[in-house]
């Protein structure tokens, strides 16, 4: 998770059940007569769901690897490792992504991340500064996969800049960024210098080298 403290991911499962239900109450409210049978003869709905990934999706349910072509380009134009981008993103997938759930959390947790790359709204208003995309608004995380993965790519890309030439510490460059990715760029700096992290940045990057080999399964030519 893009922020300047470790992600807490634990308390994700203690809160799961209030969330849902949050999430219930929201999407029976903007449901439009969800239970209305067609007008015969109607034309489909112009709403209907697209195949294949979309940019705003409907569904809790996704495979980061559906979006290896985003992926790759994003990682293109930043100068960052695909693999590394692919394998955030699976770290990242611990939690429903669906955007009235994330919406709906986010009204309990007001500081919580949007998007499949689990941005906070702070690094995101720091990141789109002087880009392409600085017009867009944070919460449009929720709906926008590309451009979740588009300010990723550029947070990653950031964080690589501050990295020193050389550092003493044990971690290459692609874990440090992930570390830098979740807990910031400060703690990054120190472990970069040998610092230990702490329980949570070490599942973080437990978790990044179990999906590694996915990763970059998924971002192949």
């Amino acid at each position: 998770m893009a922020e300047a403290r470790t992600r807490r991911s634990w308390r994700w499962p203690t809160v799961a059940i209030f969330a849902l239900a949050l999430y219930v109450i929201v999407r029976a409210a903007n449901s439009p007569q969800a239970s209305a049978p067609p007008t015969p003869g109607a034309p489909p709905s112009a709403s209907a769901s697209p195949t294949g990934p979309s940019a705003s999706p409907t569904s809790s349910v996704y495979d980061p690897a559906d979006y290896a072509s985003q992926a790759r380009t994003r990682a293109h134009q930043t100068g960052i490792s695909a693999q590394l981008l692919m394998a955030v993103l699976y770290n990242e997938a611990y939690k429903p992504h669906d955007p009235a759930l994330e919406r709906a959390w986010q009204r309990y947790k007001p500081d919580a991340a949007f998007g499949i790359a689990n941005m906070h709204r702070a690094t995101f208003d720091e990141v789109k500064r002087g880009r392409d995309f600085a017009d867009r608004r944070w919460a449009e995380l929720a709906d926008d996969r590309d451009l979740a993965i588009e300010a990723e790519a550029w947070y990653l890309h950031d964080l690589a800049a501050r990295l020193p030439a050389q550092w003493p510490g044990p971690y290459n460059r692609d874990e440090l960024l992930a570390l830098g990715y979740n807990t910031g760029a400060g703690n990054m700096l120190a472990f970069a210098r040998g610092a230990t992290p702490g329980s949570q940045a070490r599942s973080y990057l437990d978790n990044l080298h179990a999906n590694w080999a996915k990763a970059g399964k998924a971002v192949a030519p």
